[in-house]
């Protein structure tokens, strides 16, 4: 199959706006330098090196257990909750490397939120979910607390649905709700970089439509990294597009580039579901 028969993957809407990692202006957010990581003494990643652009949807595509979850886990160290993990090169966020020996891994995990596959609200309120980083990070002001919770349900779409059910338990929104609520608890804490885990693949059309606006909207103002198993959802979402297969970085850059006209043909292959 020819790349050009596939080239209407990308949709009007994932090409509004973007604006390329190599045109004049735009900053690099992540620098990742030759990478390696070892879970034990299995190594998961090889050599990663990739710029993640400022204000930009990355999307990380491959088949299953290649290596997409943990890279992305690596850029705010949520690899290191299971034990006996190891890391080679380096992460650089906004130029410094989150591998130091004097990196606030409290203050990273706030500039670095993370969104998981499964929407995991808390067993409390709607309003508790939402401004529970602000709260353990010391804020006790109430109105300060219902303006975050306000704002950040907005940024996340949601406070339509919710805003006369702030006290009702967050357990009982819906898939898409609860997913929208979590990317919302994590905006809450004001970060700069959202890291999403395949947060559209266990809900329905209509609430992944509405996820797939939201991250929209929100490059805006973030820098966004996604793991996706979803062709047409990365190229409907992305800027950059990372192709992984079996724990190394096979091409990466700009989406309607890599869709279109793939550097190699493996990524073809993967893209046109040869396989995969």
């Amino acid at each position: 199959m020819s790349t050009l028969s596939y080239s209407a993957i990308i949709s009007e809407r994932s090409l509004q706006g973007r604006k390329p990692s190599n045109e004049p202006g735009v900053s690099t957010k992540f620098q990742v330098n030759r990478l390696s990581f070892w879970y034990g003494t299995k190594q998961t990643l090889f050599d990663i090196s990739l710029t993640i652009p400022e204000c930009s949807v990355m999307a990380l595509i491959g088949p299953s257990g290649c290596g997409k979850s943990t890279f992305l886990r690596a850029l705010n160290r949520m690899n290191e909750l299971i034990e006996d993990t190891r890391h080679g090169g380096e992460v650089l966020l906004d130029g410094d490397d989150i591998y130091g020996r004097d990196v606030n891994l409290v203050d990273l995990r706030r500039r670095v939120g993370m969104v998981f596959q499964k929407s995991n609200p808390f067993p409390k309120s709607v309003f508790e979910n939402v401004v529970f980083g602000p709260r353990v990070a010391g804020m006790t002001n109430k109105a300060a607390l219902q303006a975050i919770c306000e704002r950040c349900l907005r940024r996340a779409a949601l406070w339509d649905e919710v805003k006369d059910r702030l006290d009702d338990s967050a357990m009982n929104l819906s898939g898409g709700q609860a997913q929208r609520l979590c990317i919302a608890r994590a905006l809450a804490t004001d970060p700069e970089v959202l890291l999403l885990d395949e947060p559209a693949s266990a809900l329905d059309p209509a609430s992944t439509a509405r996820i797939e606006d939201l991250i929209f909207e929100l490059k805006r103002d973030y820098t966004i990294v996604i793991v996706t198993h979803n062709m047409q959802q990365a190229a409907r979402v992305s800027d950059q597009t990372a192709f992984f297969f079996q724990g190394r970085l096979i091409e990466s850059g700009a989406t309607d580039h890599l869709y279109t006209r793939p550097s190699v043909k493996q990524t073809e292959d993967y893209i046109t579901g040869r396989f995969g």
